[in-house]
């Protein structure tokens, strides 16, 4: 409107106005950002990690568990400094699956890998990675119940911010894809290529302790204190803490613990009710988020929860963990003939959802999750529509037979409509 205000009053203040523009080169269209001399008047801006977002609820740093489905009912994925917690099912066949998902996601986002393990040497583990899904042709081969998150309005460019097209595009050095979450194939394992470009760090529990090892009295067990003391060392030396600044651009730390808890470990809560390290595991924990909390990090633990025969310490543990899942797979139970469940393998609890900076935790309103893997495809699935569609087909079946057999008895009385509860 200023502009339009000086050209009707002469020539020689258009040209004053003009020249006052191009003095400050600024237009209504230009972008604010750094200028040539360097300086930046736009203020500070947060730094942009790849495979990250600010939570839409308390702006706190997410990370991918690197199932989208789990992400969602997590609130958006799993906060940075938090522990999550999975609870293992009975065979220990479906925690691996969600335990490599987390560790492939890392690799996919070019985050930092720190993998412990008291079984399974780290470099194997890596090896058995899911392949992700980087482009849409590779997604055709699942079901057609796969969710596909590009949109047709994806693909429209701009056409008010024009002049945005002529910048030059910033080349892409180091992650894979800067997407939020990845799809993973299960059938196939993640390229050797990927594996050898990552920054990962493994913890293989024989390799760290002898048989030599003096071991001072102590409170915790000598895994949990050389898996702390390394855990401790990588945060450090890799400026995770912020202590020691990264040396290249800023990065995320994603630790991976397998089957904590087990009699491997050295721990005897599985062995027995009250044993001599009953507290071992907890105060192992307590160290471990407070490492978490001041660090650019987030753990991942599978824990077999169902061995622990003391409910008091699986109440403690839950209390010291963020995020706390439960997964129950049908095999060997009741609901494996359920022709409720038949198109499903397992159930997933939600048992505590972290609400952080506060002295108690939040739980899910989901209670009923099913997942099943589908042929390549892991997926999570809400089935309370599905349960009161079959119990409505119930009361329909048991009010027509009923209303059947009474006419026949009676052709001119009328039965009330009254419905019969079949369980």
């Amino acid at each position: 409107m200023a502009a339009v205000a000086t050209c009707g009053s002469g020539a020689g203040t258009t040209g004053s106005a003009v020249a006052t523009a191009s003095k400050s080169n600024v237009t209504s269209f230009q972008r604010r950002g750094p200028r040539a001399s360097g300086t930046n008047d736009s203020g500070p801006r947060l730094v942009s990690i790849a495979g990250t977002r600010p939570s839409v609820r308390n702006g706190q740093l997410l990370v991918s568990t690197g199932l989208p489905a789990l992400d969602q009912l997590l609130g958006g994925g799993l906060a940075i400094g938090t522990v999550l917690l999975i609870e293992e099912d009975k065979y220990n066949i479906y925690s691996p699956l969600l335990f490599k998902c987390f560790l492939a996601e890392g690799i996919v986002n070019g985050h930092t890998l720190l993998v412990a393990s008291a079984t399974e040497d780290p470099a194997n583990i890596l090896q058995e990675l899911p392949a992700p899904l980087l482009d849409d042709n590779s997604k055709k081969e699942f079901d057609e119940d796969v969710y596909n998150h590009k949109t047709p309005e994806s693909n429209i460019k701009m056409k008010i911010a024009w002049r945005y097209q002529l910048l030059p595009k910033m080349e892409q050095i180091g992650p894979v894809s800067s997407r939020f979450g990845h799809y993973y194939d299960a059938s196939k394992r993640i390229p050797q290529e990927l594996i050898e470009a990552s920054n990962w760090h493994g913890f293989f529990l024989p390799e760290k302790i002898s048989s030599t090892l003096k071991v001072e009295p102590c409170s915790l067990t000598p895994g949990y204190i050389k898996l702390l003391q390394f855990i401790q060392n990588i945060i450090y030396e890799e400026g995770f803490d912020g202590s020691n600044p990264q040396k290249k651009q800023r990065n995320v730390l994603r630790i991976g613990i397998q089957n904590l808890g087990s009699p491997l470990w050295g721990d005897d809560i599985c062995c027995a009710e009250n044993g001599s390290n009953s507290h071992s595991l907890t105060k192992f924990l307590y160290v471990l988020r407070g490492l978490l909390r001041t660090s650019l990090s987030a753990c991942i633990i599978t824990m077999p929860t169902h061995l622990i025969q003391n409910k008091t310490i699986i109440a403690r543990v839950t209390n010291l963990s963020d995020t706390v899942i439960g997964l129950e797979s049908f095999i060997g139970s009741e609901r494996e003939t359920n022709p409720l469940y038949k198109d499903y393998h397992g159930l997933i609890h939600i048992r505590q959802i972290p609400r952080l900076n506060n002295l108690i935790c939040d739980e899910s309103d989901v209670k009923d999750l099913a997942f099943k893997l589908k042929r390549k495809l892991f997926t999570i699935e809400c089935i309370t529509k599905l349960r009161s569609y079959g119990l409505s087909q119930k009361y329909f079946l048991s009010h027509h037979l009923q209303r059947k057999c009474s006419m026949k008895k009676n052709p001119c009385f009328k039965e009330p409509h009254t419905l019969k509860k079949i369980y």
